[in-house]
């Protein structure tokens, strides 16, 4: 490790914070193949892909005679990435769900080695009942957020239907949004109003972060070391027509119609596994990107310096109070969408998210990169789950002739119990629940939060078109 003369660039300061002791982050995407998946796929991404995108895929950490944490440059061996388990042959599509559970749980708590480049390609070649075949990409949180490293795997999948078009991603917008016409004054009172509220917000962040824990719930089981116990995934998948049914008529975005239920569904289980949990604190941590664009650009465009959507970890996270169950929700369930809407567009039209971001860093200058990473990791104990979400693209895409019928992601690292990840593709907008084994009833939460997605479509669907008032 003495020899520098391929140290290529320094590792960048979130690089640092998620490789450490206290906090090793990684970022695990699922591409379900609609026919029997072979060697093919995985061999394509890793010679035209992961090697050629970008320097950190076949670069290792090292400090250098400084003592400055640096990208050095290695020989890359397919057989150290590329993995490939071996299941029993011939056997029914239930236990092979089994299997394919068991192996992702193992490999959702494993390490890569430090001295070989921070990802792997897992090939799952035995059917589920969800697929034909498996890519799992266990990335690292060093090389890329997962705006990036999603930015990555789409880059070189194609759409099905014509291959030279490009994909394309939905709305983000509100239903209804019209352009404001209000002058400098009438708008300056809702600045100072942003003002004060990014100042209480983030106040309020500092202190949840490293003074006050939200309340030991079925949701949390605030035991030490959550992050290296197994845990278990599973997945929900709603219409996105119907997701945008529900947006059109409550005039709120998809994210809000997705937390709104999202929330719902976990005080729903809350309360079946104790009837007082449903009153107690909670918060949910929602990450959120920082970069100021709407859909992913090309590799070739986030590697430019002057990008307006870079390569690396441009992420922040917002502290959201889960609305406690009250007889007004139970009666009408789209308060909490409502809640859902309020809150976060508060919290996004303030500028708490980029103070954050700035903590963070003046952290880092001040007190170095483990004392972030612990800063990091108190957030994600004291919280109860952690949501983040990507959006994916709206055409069937193929990789290497494999058509790609699901996608989805989770990560692992941090020590919450629950950790919910959404992404869309296609018509089908996939909510990923990674859950501590033995402390989440995986079966009853998945029930919960699909009948929370039932009872708030009834709900808006039986609000009267402005036409029929």
């Amino acid at each position: 490790m003495d020899n520098f003369e391929h140290v290529t660039e320094p590792v960048s300061p979130s690089g640092r914070y998620f490789n450490t002791q206290v906090l090793c982050a990684y970022v695990f995407g699922f591409l379900e193949s609609e026919v029997p998946i072979d060697f093919s796929p995985a061999k394509y991404l890793f010679e035209d892909v992961f090697l050629p995108v970008n320097p950190r895929f076949s670069s290792i950490m090292v400090r250098d005679e400084e003592g400055e944490m640096k990208w050095k440059r290695v020989e890359v061996k397919a057989e150290d990435h590329i993995k490939v388990p071996t299941f029993p042959e011939n056997e029914s599509i239930e236990l092979y769900d089994q299997y394919f559970d068991d192996y992702v749980s193992r490999m959702l708590t494993e390490r890569t080695p430090q001295d070989k480049p921070l990802w792997e390609i897992h090939v799952i070649k035995y059917p589920t009942s969800n697929a034909a075949g498996t890519l799992i990409f266990k990335l690292h949180h060093a090389l890329g957020d997962g705006y990036s490293l999603v930015g990555a795997l789409l880059s070189c999948l194609h759409r099905a239907d014509d291959p030279s078009r490009p994909l394309s991603f939905p709305s983000r917008k509100p239903s209804a949004s019209p352009p404001s016409k209000k002058g400098f004054l009438r708008r300056f009172p809702s600045t100072v109003f942003s003002f004060f509220n990014s100042i209480s917000d983030f106040g309020w962040s500092i202190v949840k972060s490293s003074i006050i824990e939200d309340d030991k719930t079925p949701i949390r089981s605030g035991e030490e070391g959550v992050e290296s116990q197994p845990c278990v995934i599973s997945n929900v998948s709603f219409s996105l027509d119907q997701v945008k049914q529900i947006k059109s008529k409550l005039g709120v975005t998809i994210n809000d119609v997705i937390t709104g239920v999202i929330f719902y569904g976990i005080r729903l289980y809350m309360q079946e596994i104790d009837s007082k949990a449903g009153k107690a604190n909670s918060t949910g941590l929602v990450m959120l990107s920082t970069r100021n664009i709407g859909s992913y650009q090309s590799i070739q465009e986030m590697m430019k310096a002057d990008s307006k959507s870079p390569w690396g970890n441009h992420i922040s996270f917002l502290h959201v109070t889960i609305p406690k169950l009250s007889q007004a929700s139970l009666s009408n369930p789209l308060e909490f969408v409502w809640k859902a809407q309020k809150i976060i567009k508060r919290k996004r039209n303030s500028f708490t998210v980029f103070l954050i971001e700035w903590l963070l860093d003046m952290e880092l200058k001040l007190r170095g990169h483990e004392a972030v990473a612990k800063h990091i990791y108190g957030t994600l104990r004291n919280s109860s789950v952690v949501v983040s979400n990507l959006i994916g693209p709206m055409e069937p895409m193929v990789l290497a002739n494999h058509p790609v019928k699901g996608l989805y992601f989770t990560m692992t690292g941090g020590p919450e119990s629950i950790n919910i990840a959404v992404i869309s593709y296609t018509r089908t907008l996939r909510i990923t629940l990674k859950t501590q084994k033995g402390f989440i009833d995986e079966t009853k939460f998945k029930f919960c939060v699909v009948k929370a997605f039932e009872v708030i479509s009834k709900a808006a669907m039986d609000i009267p078109n402005k036409s029929e008032g």
